[in-house]
């Protein structure tokens, strides 16, 4: 399950899809996931985002809007107040601390 949420970190991926792929109810998969991954399966999803969106910030080339778009936020907003809730810091922020 990990791998395909890897592949897939760009899409939404809703909790009745990830369970259609496990081949899960999406109750019993939500109760699987955490406790397999320690996370509910959206929070997993969303620190995985995080997670790849400061190893895109690490490279000058791609711009902040790119790496939040890319990684499935639909508004640079959005990404932007998501990537402060996780990791301390605006994405702009992060990269200038690198």
């Amino acid at each position: 399950m990990a791998d395909y949420i890897e592949e897939h970190l760009a899409s939404d991926a809703s909790l009745p899809e990830l369970a259609a792929v496990a081949g899960l109810s999406p109750y019993h998969f939500a109760r699987m996931f955490k406790q397999s991954f320690g996370l509910p399966p959206h929070r997993y999803l969303t620190s995985r985002r995080i997670e790849k969106a400061k190893h895109l910030l690490a490279k000058p080339a791609l711009s902040v809007t790119r790496v939040g778009f890319d990684l499935g936020f639909s508004e640079l907003s959005s990404f932007t107040s998501t990537f402060r809730k996780h990791v301390g810091l605006t994405p702009t922020d992060y990269r200038r601390s690198l």
